[in-house]
């Protein structure tokens, strides 16, 4: 196999096993479909991936050009890790109303654009009928994690339940009803799903997790992986996936802690410059509960998150030799994700039909800071994941690089990005840059919490008082965030991994080239390789050094 083939391989395996996480790309082979939860499907995956990690260990790469060996370290990188995390029987306890979920895959189906096209509207009728299958093969999943002792957490089961409620509750399905001017047949097929398929099935598979989960449920004092059997190792095996480095988890709980402390330090000096006081939780306090912090509406938050995006635009060309093509959108999140929704970023999608888009949440407005708004928009829009995956999309000349993305390389620019939006002087006050610690903060204390919860047997309302005493997010925010770690296990450890590797790469580089570094020019090379893993980014990285000293002076 070729270095191409074993990327088209791997590919392949990603679109076949897991369409809904690709159709955020708009891929045609993905968007009527919708995963299969099934025992056997995990099975072949793991074996499809095993199959592909042990073909790239023959691959010699002594006389391989550039594009080949990015190839040839992202599939080595990426392959017998995916094969290990995809193992892991998450669908068999991850139950709650959020990402990775059975439930949020239903919201996932909501198109974020019209129906443009007759192609949209069949491929998403499709996914709609063949939702009763999936909603059954999820809920035996859940019958055997049970029997297995695999058991969710039983309040996460109630936030599963509820957001059914709000779709069984809703006239058109929780918003699933999507029409086109004048197709007369598409409405009349769509009417027909909903009502005898659809509605049936969300109803079903309600049931189960009322009469079946939610007693069997685990409480909040048992909410981490290591309260399951094998769930240290189910852990290990997701944080090597979502961190793509050799890092372990106890390892990095550790850093976190290291790192909180310097950014109190950070708090004390800003709060001297804005606030006359250098008391740490003088500052914090006044960043959690002052007023005059608070929006007043949800319009607010989007008019200051598209005046940062202007900002960051126009200065973008000082700092970067390649932009991306098209802008960033900005708008609110649906009305039926606003209860647990954080902001996030689509992408666009492949075919055109919908612009890369970043929707916040604008619901509780007079809950949220007018602190966090900046640093929020320059992470998911530009310079963060906005600049990075429109740069993929619109420069790599394989579909294949363009979709495999790695989680730590992706939100680990755009957490680079937060404090790189610094130097460029975009951050219209210390306020803003208050938001921006409180942004290091948070992802500092991922790696606290994600660890404690699911290595060290923290309890659900430990991991809350450990963020309500370190990071000033209001209190809907960090009840959603440890929500979300229970559920996703090891994901939240990929920002700061990510972030700290980025900045190690850019410092090593500077001191190897010396007057031969440019800032401008190492942002080139890493976004135009691509979010590789984190060690195929360091070969790409250290291969551009060497011909930078080879080179003439």
């Amino acid at each position: 196999m070729t270095p191409d083939d074993l990327v088209s391989k791997l590919f392949d395996v990603v679109v076949r096993f897991h369409p809904m996480d690709e159709l955020v790309f708009g891929l045609a082979d993905c968007d009527d479909r919708l995963p299969d939860l099934s025992k056997e499907a995990q099975a072949e995956e793991v074996a499809t991936l095993r199959e592909v990690a042990n073909a790239v260990a023959l691959i010699d790469d002594a006389d391989a050009c550039e594009s080949e060996r990015q190839a040839i370290d992202l599939v080595r990188s990426s392959a017998a890790v995916k094969a290990d995390a995809a193992a892991v029987p998450l669908v068999e306890f991850a139950v709650s109303d959020f990402q990775g979920s059975p439930v949020a895959w239903v919201l996932a189906m909501l198109p974020k654009a019209p129906l443009a096209t007759r192609a949209h509207a069949d491929a998403y009728l499709a996914r709609l009928e063949a939702l009763p299958a999936f909603l059954e093969t999820a809920a035996a999943r859940h019958r055997d994690g049970v029997a297995a002792g695999r058991l969710p957490v039983r309040r996460l089961v109630h936030a599963a339940i509820a957001q059914l409620d709000t779709f069984l509750s809703d006239h058109e399905v929780g918003g699933l009803r999507r029409t086109r001017e004048g197709d007369a047949l598409f409405v009349e097929r769509l009417e027909s799903a909903l009502s005898d398929k659809v509605r049936p099935a969300l109803g079903r598979y309600r049931e189960t997790l009322a009469s079946e989960l939610l007693d069997a449920g685990r409480d909040d004092e048992h909410c981490g992986l290591s309260r399951l059997p094998d769930g240290e190792e189910m852990y290990a095996a997701l944080a090597r996936l979502y961190t793509s480095v050799e890092r372990t988890p106890r390892g990095l709980h550790r850093t976190g802690l290291e790192l909180a402390e310097q950014i109190n330090e950070e708090y004390r000096e800003l709060g001297g410059h804005l606030w006359h006081t250098t008391d740490l939780e003088a500052v914090l306090e006044r960043l959690r509960s002052d007023p005059e912090l608070r929006y007043q509406d949800g319009e607010e938050i989007l008019t200051d998150a598209r005046a940062a995006l202007a900002r960051a635009e126009e200065a973008a060309p000082r700092w970067f030799g390649t932009l991306p093509g098209t802008s960033c959108m900005i708008e609110p999140v649906p009305a039926v994700e606003a209860e647990s929704a954080p902001p996030y970023y689509m992408p666009p999608a492949l075919d055109g039909s919908r612009p890369g888009t970043c929707f916040f949440n604008t619901s509780r407005a007079n809950e949220r800071s007018r602190a966090d708004t900046e640093a929020v928009a320059f992470h998911e829009t530009v310079p963060g994941h906005h600049f990075q995956l429109t740069i993929t999309q619109e420069q790599l000349p394989s579909l294949p690089r363009r979709v495999l993305v790695d989680t730590a390389c992706v939100e680990g620019w755009a957490l680079y990005a937060e404090r790189l939006a610094d130097e460029m002087g975009l951050y219209g006050d210390d306020l803003g840059r208050l938001g921006m610690l409180t942004a290091d903060m948070w992802r500092a204390g991922r790696l606290v919490v994600d660890t404690g919860i699911h290595l060290m047997g923290w309890t659900r309302q430990q991991a809350v008082d450990w963020f309500r005493a370190n990071v000033p997010l209001p209190r809907v925010t960090i009840e959603a965030e440890v929500n979300r770690y229970i559920v996703y296990p090891g994901q939240a450890l990929a920002f700061m991994v990510g972030r700290l590797e980025l900045i190690r790469l850019r410092r090593e580089a500077a001191e190897r080239l010396g007057g031969r570094f440019a800032l401008r020019d190492f942002h080139d090379v890493m976004l135009g390789a691509g979010p590789l893993p984190l060690a195929a980014m360091g070969g790409v990285v250290e291969r551009w050094v060497e011909r930078r000293l080879a080179s003439p002076a």
